[in-house]
């Protein structure tokens, strides 16, 4: 496990910098984390955590192990490894947006020295580490391989999953030298269990964008037959459970409100883009995104029409959205397709309400904004609103009172199964 008299600078302190800081104090590695969130590093270092998932107690445990955080770059310089864990956006144009990595370079990269290491894990395309990062090395005047080291590992990270954790997860690392490489695994078998080396950091950086594209295709596959189902009657759960039965060859994807997260939505169209520097049109990646993208618009008419049918307007008709974590149990909103059929619906005059047992009041968010606080499921509260959408199915969720006292249910994730006057599958 090495010695664990290293120090570790983690650089953004979100859903995968902060359990990355946690496991490898845990391990007893020196961890010095960097934000500018004035408030998020307060928190931390009251031993108060920002995350729903990571109780107090567990931040507690990595400060008393030796994790602090700091708003102060310069802090850089007492690190020997460098791990990036910003955010990775896309523009208004939807191309890969590096802003957060650029700028945490520019503040970095004054206080690089011999014999540090550099690693990103933010999600990004093919040439990324090459192409961006190493010329800052070289500005620095150190030669990446001898005196510095530079290597990809994508996080895995899946806020929420109780079956992995930073530790079981397997992590790809991918080196631009094989002596950068062996930096990498050096360090990072001393907190995870798997590594898995592959040949550089650009094969590294497109098994990131793999992962998440097969897994938007998949869904973006399901979100369409949804559609089609629909229109022939027919339940999309029940039949998807169904096909899981046979025990080869069938994998067990679902559809929803849309995708959401830090990945899924926005992964894609890095390699979209990176493939246009190669004269190829990813067709088939695009659709699944445009499939993707219409489900919000979807639950949107689908509300629409059952409201209709009940002789309720759209403007002025009163709407609780149930759920708006972009996942089950979870308190993180990136890219949350619940937020967007919010949006929708506001857009329409209708007056839109939540409910999330995880999110208590509407967080500040760069693109979406409500002036609002969670709803109490009650039955008096549920009879008050003409509609009940179902959108993220959290397990904190009571579904049997749900169903008894909502006047109106438009379900997106198929948890009223069975035949209700009540209940519009969406």
């Amino acid at each position: 496990m090495g010695s664990g008299k290293s120090v570790v600078g983690v650089f953004g302190l979100g859903y995968v910098g902060i359990p990355l800081a946690i496991r490898m104090a845990e391990v007893g590695l020196k961890v010095v984390g960097f934000d500018i969130d004035e408030k998020r590093v307060a928190d931390l270092n009251a031993n108060r955590s920002p995350i729903k998932h990571f109780a107090s107690e567990t931040i507690a445990r990595a400060r008393a192990a030796g994790f602090e955080a700091t708003l102060d770059f310069s802090r850089t310089a007492e690190c020997d490894h460098l791990i990036i864990c910003v955010p990775t956006p896309l523009n208004a144009y939807r191309e890969p947006d590096l802003g957060f990595v650029v700028a945490t370079m520019e503040s970095i990269s004054p206080y690089f020295r011999r014999g540090q290491m550099l690693s990103l894990e933010s999600t990004t395309w093919p040439g990324t580490s090459r192409e961006i990062l190493i010329p800052y090395v070289e500005r620095a005047g150190l030669v990446v391989g001898e005196d510095f080291h530079v290597v990809y590992s994508p996080e895995r990270e899946d806020p929420g999953n109780k079956n992995f954790t930073t530790r079981t997860i397997p992590k790809v690392i991918g080196g631009h030298t094989p002596q950068c490489l062996k930096a990498g695994i050096d360090l990072y078998s001393r907190f995870i269990d798997t590594v898995v080396p592959v040949s550089s950091t650009d094969a590294a950086e497109m098994v990131k964008l793999l992962e998440n594209i097969q897994r938007a295709v998949n869904i973006g596959l399901m979100n369409e037959i949804k559609i089609l189902t629909d229109r022939m009657n027919l339940d999309i759960f029940e039949i998807i459970d169904a096909a899981a039965t046979k025990p080869f060859g069938f994998t067990k994807y679902f559809p929803g409100p849309g995708i959401g997260g830090h990945c899924i939505p926005i992964d894609p169209f890095y390699l979209t883009w990176k493939a246009r520097e190669f004269g190829l049109h990813t067709r088939f990646i695009e659709l699944a995104g445009e499939i993707n993208a219409d489900m919000p618009k979807y639950v949107l008419n689908k509300t629409i029409r059952a409201l209709s049918e009940r002789g309720i307007a759209p403007k002025g008709a009163k709407v609780l959205a149930l759920g708006i974590a972009y996942k089950r149990d979870v308190d993180d909103m990136r890219e949350s397709p619940s937020v967007i059929t919010m949006e929708l619906l506001r857009d329409w005059g209708v007056e839109v309400d939540y409910s999330d047992p995880n999110v208590p009041v509407f967080p500040r968010m760069r693109e979406h904004h409500f002036d609002l606080s969670s709803v109490e499921l009650t039955p008096e509260n549920l009879a008050k609103y003409d509609a009940v959408i179902l959108l993220t199915d959290h397990s904190q969720f009571d579904y049997d009172l749900i169903l008894a006292n909502a006047r109106l249910i438009v379900d997106s994730r198929g948890k009223f199964r069975g035949s209700y006057d009540k209940v519009v599958r969406a």
